[in-house]
């Protein structure tokens, strides 16, 4: 039998709020989703002004980094990345009606080396999703150093 970390309501409006202080820096509307360790929405936000289309894009983004560990990114930056023409998961994105994202804006939020959910960003460039999604990730690891956990707050991740 194996205990598991459960993302709450309390760290997921955290991460929201440190995520929407960040796009507020940087002048970028977003919409913020976190979601848990199953895809399932905990919380989300979408800055007044934001898009329409930002709360089911931040979903599915949410979606995949936590469902597939890995940001959704690198499905089409790194090196081969897999969902590049010719690679093995090419076309990867047309499954799961629509709720799989391959493109920036997806990070999957890791606790003591478990992937417990995911952070999803809509509204800004790539640059932008990365800076606001990195800042609810960093928001998190300070919450939860005091108990002596270790949260990854690293736009590269793949697990």
């Amino acid at each position: 039998m194996k205990k598991a970390l459960k993302l709450e309501r309390a760290e997921a409006k955290l991460m929201i709020e440190a995520a929407i202080k960040k796009s507020e820096e940087i002048g970028v509307l977003e919409t913020v989703c976190i979601v848990d360790d199953g895809g399932y929405v905990i919380a989300l936000e979408r800055m007044d002004g934001a898009r329409i289309t930002g709360p089911e894009i931040a979903i599915a983004k949410a979606f995949t980094a936590a469902g597939h560990k890995r940001s959704t990114h690198l499905f089409n930056t790194e090196p081969n990345g897999p969902a590049l023409p010719g690679n093995e998961a090419f076309g990867i994105q047309h499954m799961l009606g629509g709720k799989f994202a391959i493109f920036v804006g997806g990070f999957p939020i890791v606790v003591d080396g478990e992937v417990i959910g995911g952070v999803g960003l809509s509204g800004g460039n790539g640059e932008q999703d990365t800076a606001a999604g990195v800042a609810a990730l960093q928001a998190l690891k300070e919450y939860l150093a005091k108990d002596g956990y270790d949260v990854v707050a690293e736009p590269n991740l793949k697990y």
